[in-house]
């Protein structure tokens, strides 16, 4: 039977339908909005993986190029791996719903999101966050919460809910939230310098916002629903639990005192060892559990100590940030290079400049082609945490924590003015917490090492939450041990005048807005020391770009001599590259780049190009060949398809009485031109050219 539920949010209809397609699924949703539609599914395995102390969720979000009305490019023409957008959407569908889990769950899940339709104007990955929470919703899987998610916008100082593409461009928020009925789950977005009142105010709408649509989802579930199937967790042996406990209580309370990441991990696993070993001849094959016990000791532990003794593992005040080191110029012969260290994370950011032909080129199905001119990318190789693993290219993980720096970096890239391409790379040395924030610090100091004309730095921190019925506190500058086993972790980045990126994520059923509202002040005064201690390596960027960065000359043709400079089959263009050997971009309004680490060779380009494009000018002097002799003078070719002629007296000063013994088809002189008539004929002078040289 099919069930459907609409209603008019932000000025448009959403709607949410089951029991149309895709009935084997144990729980699937048809969402639109306009004319954009995905179908979220969501299946479950029968029976719970074996050995398993964590919850196999895996979120697949995949956009059909049929969706947005294109055949996929390349040789095999059709959808291949997940592009990094679809990547991103996964992760903001995973992140939400995954606390929301009884605890000890294991059966294997595996939710896909597919985008049916795009009609270019309102975003598919609202509508998969939606889609998922209500196919869980409508399923037997025990999650009792459904969340709800909309995007923020806010333009001329009104905020929007879930604004269209158009809307967006003109946007200084681009802010996602997702939410239960009482708290914020999730948040991710960018913002062009607001204040923290501005996206708080933001949140306290999306929540409306989230509550309109929470009531749909509960609505199609009261029409559609399955009873949800009882989880029992398996029960914990009361006996084991007190052995284990009377073991680690004492070693564990010592070993949290341990600041130093790779001393106090290797206690704690010599203390697992030691556990399992003497509790093995009485609780055989028991090792996974003692290690799961251990653990939640520990995390009970840390989180009394931080509320009762308000003191953190590494000795640190709850507002306190670990020490921070900076350097530039790291590396001798890239274009910008930056150390960035706090405490135990080390970033290495290099910043590269090329051309817009270095740019990349982006096609999605909800968005037309454009070209990127401003890229992050973050690597997080295995040696920063002490670990062997193969090395397979980027995971979800890393394109995400790239893209957060991106957005958190962005506003400060000089656009209009500054011709350049330019990409980042962040190599993560050492991981102990935020080394995404981290990036963002390094960033900033690479591409002022750069010489890139940024306005101002911008800086990064990720804070933490350690809630208890008897208190809560929020923790600045999170350690990793602090985000594994606390309750928050909400990364903030801006500059001084404002927030510039921001990124939620909750451990627990939600948070509310009071703490988040905590939360961002204190990490508004966290990012701005962090600025304070960057400004003393370099504050301001160096007066000219690197020597090793190409060099860009911008000059404007006639677009109607576009087709004259690039030549048949870009025959002429690429004679000017190779004749000059720089690089040259020409856009469609006659706007054209010459870039070349030798500024010779953009001089030699600039001449090249507008012997070609530009129009003859009386007085001026150019460089000729002959083309044709005859009794009263030669033709040359002065410019690029340009002849003229050099009158027979015009060719040498004394009288000229045989023509072919002083000039020959073939020879190269300069000239000048002295004269065009009505009839646009051009009249040269290779005396006039002479004298002037001579005089000068």
């Amino acid at each position: 039977m099919i069930h459907k539920v609409e209603k008019v949010i932000g000025g448009r209809t959403l709607s949410i339908e089951t029991g149309h397609v895709a009935k084997q699924a144990h729980g699937s949703a048809l969402v639109r909005y306009g004319d954009t539609m995905i179908l979220a599914t969501v299946v479950a395995s029968k029976e719970p993986k074996e050995n398993c102390n964590f919850l196999p969720l895996f979120v697949d979000y995949r956009e059909r190029s049929y969706a947005g009305g294109k055949i996929p490019g390349g040789f095999f023409k059709r959808e291949g791996r997940p592009g990094e957008r679809e990547i991103l959407s996964a992760r903001m569908i995973d992140r939400p719903i995954r606390p929301l889990f009884p605890k000890g769950y294991n059966h294997e899940l595996m939710v896909m999101v597919t985008v049916l339709s795009s009609d270019q104007e309102n975003q598919a990955d609202i509508l998969g966050s939606i889609g998922a929470s209500c196919a869980l919703s409508l399923s037997h899987i025990p999650l009792e919460t459904s969340v709800a998610a909309v995007r923020m916008g806010l333009v001329d100082g009104n905020y929007l809910i879930n604004p269209t593409y158009s809307q967006l461009e003109q946007s200084q928020l681009d802010l996602v939230v997702t939410g239960t009925r009482n708290d914020i789950i999730m948040v991710e977005g960018a913002a062009k310098e607001l204040s923290d009142t501005k996206v708080l105010g933001a949140l306290k709408e999306a929540h409306k916002g989230i509550l309109e649509v929470l009531e749909m989802i509960e609505q199609i579930t009261e029409l559609a629903g399955v009873p949800k199937k009882q989880f029992v967790p398996q029960e914990v042996d009361r006996s084991l639990e007190d052995k284990v406990r009377s073991m680690v209580d004492d070693p564990l309370s010592e070993i949290l005192r341990i600041p130093e990441k790779q001393q106090r991990e290797e206690s704690l696993e010599a203390l697992v060892k030691k556990t399992v070993e003497n509790l093995s001849e009485k609780y055989p094959e028991s090792s996974a559990a003692i290690s799961g016990l251990i653990g939640e000791i520990e995390k009970n532990k840390m989180r009394r100590m931080v509320i009762e003794q308000k003191q953190r593992i590494d000795g640190r005040k709850t507002d306190e940030i670990r020490e921070i080191t900076c350097e530039v110029g790291a590396l001798p012969r890239v274009h910008g290079s930056a150390i960035f260290t706090r405490g135990q994370t080390q970033a290495l950011v290099s910043a590269t400049l090329g051309t817009g032909l270095d740019s990349q080129v982006v096609d999605g199905i909800e968005q037309q082609e454009y070209r990127k001119t401003f890229m992050l990318h973050y690597n997080f190789p295995s040696f920063s945490v002490g670990e062997v693993s193969i090395p397979r290219g980027p995971g979800r993980r890393e394109i995400g924590h790239g893209v957060l720096a991106e957005r958190a970096v962005k506003p400060i890239i000089p656009e209009d003015d500054f011709p350049y391409t330019i990409r980042l790379v962040s190599d993560i040395l050492e991981s102990n917490g935020s080394s995404s924030m981290a990036t963002v610090c390094g960033s900033s100091l690479a591409l002022m090492d750069a010489g890139v004309p940024i306005k101002k730095a911008v800086a990064g921190i990720a804070m933490g939450l350690i809630h208890e019925p008897d208190g809560t506190a929020i923790l600045s500058d999170i350690l990793g041990v602090e985000d594994h086993l606390g309750d928050m972790d909400f990364k903030v980045s801006g500059t001084r005048e404002g927030l510039t990126a921001f990124q939620l994520d909750s451990k627990i059923g939600g948070i509310s807005l009071d703490v988040l509202e905590s939360a961002m002040k204190q990490a508004c005064a966290g990012y701005n020391y962090i600025l304070d201690v960057m400004d003393r390596t370099i504050s301001s960027p160096r007066a000219a770009i690197s020597p090793y960065a190409p060099r860009i000359v911008t000059i404007k043709i006639d677009p109607d001599k576009i087709r004259e400079v690039i030549g048949p089959g870009g025959k002429m263009i690429r004679k000017i590259c190779e004749e000059s050997g720089a690089k040259i971009d020409i856009e469609d309004d006659g706007t054209v780049l010459i870039a070349s680490v030798d500024e010779k060779a953009c001089q030699i380009a600039v001449e090249r190009i507008e012997e070609i494009a530009g129009d003859p000018e009386i007085g001026k002097i150019y460089n000729s060949q002959v083309k044709t002799v005859t009794s009263f003078g030669a033709f040359v070719e002065f410019m690029p398809g340009r002849e003229g002629l050099v009158h027979i007296s015009e060719l040498q000063r004394e009288r000229v009485h045989d023509i072919d013994k002083v000039v020959k088809v073939g020879d190269r002189f300069k000239v000048k031109l002295i004269g065009i008539d009505k009839q646009n004929r051009t009249k040269l002078s290779k005396i006039a050219a002479e004298m002037e040289e001579e005089s000068s």
